[in-house]
C-alpha cells in the first residue's frame, strides 16, 4: 500500500480485481460466472413465481423461502455489474460512494440470509416439536412482522461502520481483493485508523451470526431428540427428519462459504491473491446458486409445480 500522505488520499476510486495472472482469459472466465448468476436468478425467480402463485404454498415455511429467495437474487442483482464488469469490461475502478454503496447492500443481504437461515430453523422447530400449536403460533401476520424485524436488524446495525467508511481516506491506487466490495477488504486500504471498524464488525459477526448458527445448532438438536423419541415408527421419523434436509443443506451452503472467507481475511494476508478471488466469488455464488437447487430437489410441493410448469410449456 502506498505511504500516507496528503497527495495520495484524495483519490476518489477504488481498484477492483479480477483472476490475478489469468488477465489474459477474462471473458473465458466469465462465461461460468455468467452463466452461474443466470441460472441463480432464474432458479430464485422461479421459486417466488412458484410460491406467489400456488395458493397451497401459502405456509409459512414457504414464506420464509421466499424471504431467502429473494435474499438470494438481491445479492446476485447487487454484485453482478462489477463482477462482470471486471471479466468482460475491463472496468476496474469504482467510486468510493459507489463502493459503499454496493458494500452496505451486499452485507445486508448477506446478514438477511443468515437471519432467514434462522427463521427458518425457527419454523421446522415448531413444526415438528409443537405440531398442534404450529398454526396459532406462526399466523401470517407474525411471519411478516418476523421478516420486518429481521430486515430492520440487518440494515441497521451496518449503519455506525458506514458512517466511518464515509470518512475515512483512501490511498492513492488501493486495489480491493475482490470486484465487489466487502468491508473487510474496504477497511484495509483505508490511510486511517480502522480499529473501531474492525473490532464493530467482528462482534456484530459474533452477536448476529453467530447467534443465528448457534440458534440453528440448538434447535436441530431438539428436533432430533423430538423425532427419535416419536412412536410412530421408522416412517414418522423418515417424514419429519425429511423436511429439514433442505434447510440443513442451505445452511451448510450459506455458512462454510462465509467462514472459509473470514479465514481467508482474517489469516491469509500472505495467501495467493488467487484464493481471495476465488473464495469471494464462491461466496456470493454458491447460495444463490445452489438453494433453489437444494429446495426443487428436496421439497416435493416445489418440484412437483416445476414439473408441471415443464408439462405446460412441453410441445
Amino acid at each position: 500500500m502506498a505511504p500516507l500522505t496528503p497527495a495520495n488520499v484524495s483519490n476518489p476510486m477504488l481498484g477492483l480485481s479480477g483472476f490475478p495472472g489469468l488477465e489474459m482469459v477474462h471473458h473465458w472466465i466469465g462465461i461460468p460466472i455468467f452463466s452461474a448468476y443466470l441460472f441463480a436468478a432464474l432458479g430464485n425467480c422461479t421459486i417466488l413465481y412458484i410460491i406467489w402463485t400456488e395458493p397451497g404454498l401459502h405456509q409459512p415455511m414457504y414464506y420464509f423461502l421466499a424471504m431467502l429467495a429473494t435474499t438470494d437474487l438481491g445479492l446476485c442483482l447487487t454484485t453482478a455489474p462489477t463482477v462482470m464488469g471486471a471479466l468482460w469490461f475491463q472496468l476496474r475502478k469504482i467510486s468510493k460512494r459507489s463502493c459503499l454503496t454496493q458494500l452496505f447492500i451486499t452485507h445486508s443481504f448477506s446478514f438477511m440470509e443468515s437471519a432467514v437461515l434462522f427463521a427458518m430453523a425457527l419454523d421446522r422447530f415448531l413444526a415438528i416439536c409443537y405440531p398442534l400449536r404450529y398454526a396459532l403460533l406462526l399466523t401470517t401476520s407474525r411471519v411478516l412482522r418476523i421478516g420486518l424485524v429481521l430486515l430492520l436488524r440487518s440494515t441497521l446495525l451496518l449503519v455506525p461502520p458506514m458512517a466511518f467508511l464515509q470518512q475515512f481516506p483512501y490511498c492513492q491506487d488501493a486495489t480491493l481483493s475482490h470486484s465487489y466490495c466487502l468491508h473487510q477488504d474496504v477497511i484495509r486500504v483505508a490511510c486511517a485508523n480502522t480499529a473501531f471498524n474492525s473490532l464493530y464488525a467482528l462482534s456484530l459477526i459474533f452477536l448476529t451470526m453467530g447467534c443465528d448458527l448457534l440458534f440453528i445448532l440448538v434447535s436441530y438438536s431438539l428436533i432430533l431428540k423430538t423425532v427419535l423419541g416419536m412412536s410412530s415408527g421408522d416412517e414418522g421419523h423418515r417424514k419429519a427428519l425429511g423436511t429439514c434436509v433442505s434447510h440443513l443443506c442451505a445452511v451448510l451452503t450459506f455458512y462454510v462459504p462465509v467462514l472459509g472467507l473470514s479465514v481467508v481475511h482474517r489469516f491469509g494476508r500472505h495467501a495467493s491473491p488467487l484464493l481471495h478471488v476465488v473464495m469471494g466469488n464462491i461466496y456470493i455464488l454458491l447460495p444463490p446458486l445452489m438453494n433453489p437447487i437444494i429446495y426443487s430437489i428436496k421439497t416435493k410441493q416445489i418440484y412437483s409445480r416445476i414439473l408441471r410448469i415443464a408439462s405446460l410449456k412441453s410441445p
